[in-house]
């Protein structure tokens, strides 16, 4: 199932709906978020979608499914869960001060999705500007 796009862009949403989503934009918006994760296998794979890439917009959707805002990736990387990077977890402004502190709350997260997590799962770091804010 691919996302849906908006004026030709592929759209992204943080989190769960809910207070899970306000909070991350409020990190985005309001914060220094400049990075997300996701997972290989079930965020790309499983989704039909491709990673993104470097330049690329993406319209950022709120709990509504309404548009925000606009963020243009400016790198992406592909590691381990065990390799996700003490820079990744503080680009990525979410109360995670290193990549042990990543690994924990992410790790919890994505269990409670449903999801097993291993050292060797595929996380998809993008990290991006924030460019515009409806």
């Amino acid at each position: 199932m691919a996302f849906e796009r908006i004026d030709g862009l592929r759209t992204i949403e943080f989190g769960n709906p809910g207070k899970s989503r306000d909070t991350i934009l409020d990190f985005l918006f309001n914060g220094n978020k400049r990075a997300t994760a996701g997972l290989l296998e079930q965020d790309y794979i499983a989704e039909g979608e491709e990673i993104e890439a470097v330049g690329e917009v993406l319209v950022v959707l709120g709990n509504e499914l309404e548009p925000l805002g606009k963020i243009k990736i400016t790198r992406v990387e592909l590691v381990r869960f065990d390799e996700v990077s003490d820079e990744f977890a503080l680009a990525e402004a979410e109360g995670d001060l290193s990549g042990d502190d990543f690994r924990n709350s992410h790790r919890a997260f994505w269990e409670g999705c449903g999801y097993e997590i291993n050292d060797d799962t595929q996380v998809v770091c993008a990290y991006f500007d924030l460019i515009e804010k409806y």
